[in-house]
């Protein structure tokens, strides 16, 4: 059974960091690429960044690029996503998504976690 587990989020300040975990299981990394998204609380989900599996190759939405920065680690099937100098305007649940290419689109992903909430607040 396939499965994807997020972790890390919490309540931060602005300026603050947190690490999120994606912990994959019933399948290896390998499947092709693993995304990050969020959704806000009344919007749309959005991408903010991939990670493809067979290279390692990135990419990062404008919203994340210069303040988030994903990452894997196969021996623990994990991949993680580091945030930066967090805004309250980060708030929303992330999730994390295992899919066949490296995309920010939401429909080119098979599997989904649960989700973990990052709340930006002073």
């Amino acid at each position: 059974q396939v499965q994807l587990v997020e972790s890390g989020g919490g309540l931060v300040q602005p300026g603050g960091s947190l690490r999120l975990s994606c912990a994959a299981s019933g399948f290896t990394l390998n499947y092709n690429a693993i995304g990050w998204f969020r959704q806000a609380p009344g919007k749309e989900r959005k991408g903010i960044s991939c990670i493809k599996s067979s290279d390692g190759s990135t990419y990062y939405a404008t919203s994340a690029k210069g303040r988030f920065t994903i990452s894997r680690d196969n021996a623990k099937n994990t991949v993680y996503l580091q945030m930066n100098s967090l805004k309250p305007e980060d708030t929303a649940v992330y999730y994390c998504a295992a899919g066949g290419g490296c995309t920010v689109l939401s429909g080119a992903y098979d599997y989904w976690g649960q989700g973990t909430q990052v709340t930006v607040s002073s």
